[in-house]
């Protein structure tokens, strides 16, 4: 899996746990392995993973492999990402995201948590 900070894979027997009973807000990237543009936001969800450790969570779900939870929130394009707070869905997005509005994203969905003081420069 690698480093601590990298997002956690989520299966359909871990979605609850990591992702609905989480204490803190979870961003859930539903992708594919042969998904081009899931591959290209990857390095930027590592990144902000490592930068929002202890705040945010971030969790990967493979839609080829995990059905149930993919298709009970409806998903039918990817990447897709899922902006869960306190169980529930807050927001989503579908398509990849640049790292500077992925940033935006996560201060409109997870207002206080990941703002640039938290460590998420609004800047660069």
């Amino acid at each position: 899996m690698g480093e601590r900070w990298d997002p956690i894979s989520v299966d359909d027997s871990t979605f609850e746990a990591e992702v609905i009973r989480s204490r803190l807000p979870v961003v859930v990237d539903f992708y594919a392995e042969w998904c081009a543009p899931c591959r290209i936001v990857e390095p930027t969800l590592r990144d902000l993973s490592h930068r929002l450790t202890g705040r945010v969570k971030f969790a990967k779900v493979n839609v080829d492999e995990v059905e149930v939870v993919t298709r009970s929130f409806g998903i039918q394009a990817i990447p897709t990402y899922l902006f869960v707070e306190a169980g529930a869905e807050k927001g989503r997005e579908v398509g990849p995201i640049d790292p500077v509005a992925f940033r935006a994203v996560l201060r409109r969905y997870f207002a206080g948590t990941a703002g640039p003081s938290g460590g998420t420069p609004a800047s660069r």
